[in-house]
């Protein structure tokens, strides 16, 4: 299998404040842990890599909200896999952008 790139949403659910920002910064820290090509955004975290790291990387996002407080946590993955080329973030918001 070749990279993916994953787009990961981790919802703290349970928390003392509608805020989640410092939520999200524990959660980013831990996945500053894995070597993998990332991007916040303001809805979800982007993740390009290995299938295996990618998924260790994600099970440890979800796993950091539980740490700080939250006392349920959910998480949405969406996986974007080509197997006909090299798939890289940059190269699908360049192909998008060249035809605009």
């Amino acid at each position: 299998m070749g990279k993916i790139i994953v787009e990961v949403t981790v919802v703290p659910l349970g928390t003392e404040s509608p805020s989640l920002s410092r939520y999200v910064a524990e959660i980013e820290k831990t996945l500053r842990e894995f070597n993998l090509k990332t991007k916040l955004t303001p809805m979800s975290t982007i993740i390009e890599g290995e299938w295996d790291e990618v998924f260790s990387a994600i099970k440890a996002m979800h796993n950091t909200p539980f740490s700080h407080g939250a006392l349920r946590v959910s998480t949405s993955i969406t996986v974007d896999e080509r197997r006909d080329r090299k798939l890289k973030m940059e190269e699908k918001i360049k192909a998008v952008e060249e035809k605009l």
